[in-house]
């Protein structure tokens, strides 16, 4: 794997093209994407913002 192991929270609002208020909100109401804190640092595992998102892939109907 090429990726970084863990994100800061720029990097996974850029991956996923939502604000950082956003992640933030997500994080004080405890939903989104699961998250490590130590200290004021906030890190996300890769393979959870990639979880994340293909959870919320929507499946079309091929005409």
């Amino acid at each position: 794997m090429n990726e970084k192991e863990y994100l800061n929270e720029k990097e996974v609002s850029q991956k996923i093209c939502r604000a950082l208020s956003s992640l933030r909100n997500d994080r004080f109401n405890r939903r989104g994407i699961p998250y490590i804190k130590v200290g004021r640092s906030v890190r996300y595992s890769y393979n959870d913002v990639i979880a994340f998102m293909e959870s919320r892939k929507v499946i079309t109907e091929s005409v």
